[in-house]
């Protein structure tokens, strides 16, 4: 194996797009530390400290740790993968989006670009939800429109951000981008798991 990986990275080819993928879940990870602005941080760990359930455990390891930091990432690329289902879904009832599928390279381009339509719609509508619902119970430093708007504003941008990142690395990295960010989230998330497991048993 470690013979194979070193031939591959004797052709130049494959060397780039290596070091491109690297760099960009570089980039990924230093804004998955990045705080939302107006977000109260204790707030946020004192509610994950509350939850004894594994759903809210379940999304912050899928969001490799943003959503428990409220990070810019916090919603990490959630939308996008619901808005793939939900276009895929409507392409079985909808026969105009079954001809764009049936409709070669061109076809794939529109239903990418309403898939991302569909993304950062969601990602609003999911973002306006947390900075309404937590913002009053104390998510926000000062609970007005202005703090409110921010958060939506940046969790919106970071959840994009994000998709844009994935069809980056998909086009010019080596794997599927999306596939490769929900990874590295995963696996970053392990080293703080064995410490919990650690402490706890």
């Amino acid at each position: 194996m470690f013979k194979t990986f070193r031939k591959a990275l004797q052709i130049d080819e494959i060397r780039s797009k290596l070091v491109y993928t690297f760099l960009m879940l570089i980039v990924i990870r230093f804004g998955s530390q990045l705080p939302t602005p107006g977000v109260n941080p204790l707030y946020v760990q004192s509610f994950f400290a509350n939850q004894t359930g594994d759903a809210f455990n379940f999304f912050n390891a899928f969001t490799g740790g943003s959503f428990e930091q409220m990070s810019i990432f916090a919603l990490s690329i959630s939308p996008y993968i619901t808005s793939s289902i939900i276009i895929q879904l409507l392409a079985i009832a909808i026969p105009a989006l079954e001809e764009m599928q049936k409709d070669g390279e061109d076809g794939k381009k529109k239903i990418a670009t309403i898939t991302r339509y569909v993304t950062v719609l969601l990602a609003l509508i999911q973002s306006a939800a947390m900075a309404i619902g937590f913002g009053r119970s104390g998510l926000l430093v000062e609970y007005n429109f202005v703090n409110a708007a921010v958060v939506v504003l940046t969790l919106t941008a970071g959840s994009a951000f994000l998709m844009w990142c994935g069809e980056r690395i998909t086009e010019k990295g080596i794997g599927n981008g999306i596939s490769i960010i929900l990874l590295i989230n995963i696996l970053s998330r392990i080293p703080s798991d064995f410490v919990s497991l650690y402490e706890q048993f």
